[in-house]
């Protein structure tokens, strides 16, 4: 699983957190954030989500270099821990990282689709040993720094800086029982929508990117909540130990 897929959505989210205003004229003194352009309603998007120690992400993102659409539901912090799935065309994997340790589970279907050259044989192998079993390897090994920065929420967040666009405010809605205010971006042909809280902080709660190259609908919840990031109980198959 790489991270660009996820890093492709954020960074859709970002190039529209430097957004322009309401029509001059309009009575918008009961609508929220009442008086603040489309720019300034995002830095304050910006900042609510960027200072968060943590949230959830959940959602699909079309990445055709990972093989068709990713669906994601994993929460993390800026500590670096984090839980949950990672769903391919073919299976998907159960992810916990807590500390210098990662913790995977595979399902078959994704174990058979990664096995690539590998012989019928060799696949078989693979599928008994590990499929439906929780497996650990160090966080801070070379092939598993990329796994270990998507589970750190700095790491995640480090796309959201300010840039020049030009978005427009939309209509009020509610995201999950959030009431939100929708902002709508345009860059070429693709579209993209955010959605950000109008009740407590400003959080990002919703992400849709109509990118003709990378399409994805993305929420985020649970702010500030923490993650379940607790090592499986039970036998764990040592990757470094077991299979070295």
């Amino acid at each position: 699983m790489r991270r660009t897929a996820l890093a492709a959505l954020c960074i859709a989210a970002a190039a529209t957190f430097s957004l322009t205003g309401c029509l001059p004229g309009e009575d918008k003194s009961n609508e929220p954030f009442s008086g603040l352009s489309g720019g300034e309603i995002a830095d304050k998007a910006v900042k609510a989500t960027s200072d968060a120690d943590s949230l959830r992400m959940k959602g699909e993102i079309q990445d055709d270099s990972a093989g068709g659409t990713i669906n994601l539901d994993m929460a993390l912090n800026k500590k670096g821990d984090c839980a949950g799935t990672i769903g391919m065309k073919d299976g998907k994997a159960d992810l916990i990282k807590t500390g210098d340790t990662i913790y995977m589970k595979y399902d078959e279907a994704f174990l058979r689709a990664q096995g690539g050259g590998s012989s019928k044989e060799e696949t078989d192998m693979i599928v008994e040993m590990l499929a439906g079993k929780w497996t650990k390897t160090s966080a801070t090994a070379e092939d598993s720094k990329e796994m270990a920065s998507f589970c750190d929420l700095d790491t995640v967040l480090a796309d959201f800086e300010d840039t020049n666009s030009d978005a427009e405010r939309g209509k009020t809605t509610t995201v999950d029982g959030t009431p939100a205010i929708l902002l709508h971006e345009k860059d070429g042909k693709d579209r993209y929508t955010l959605s950000v809280a109008t009740k407590g902080k400003p959080y990002l709660l919703r992400v849709v990117s109509k990118s003709a190259k990378e399409p994805g609908d993305m929420s985020f919840t649970d702010y500030n909540k923490p993650v379940p990031a607790d090592a499986p109980k039970g036998k764990v198959i040592d990757l470094d130990k077991d299979l070295s």
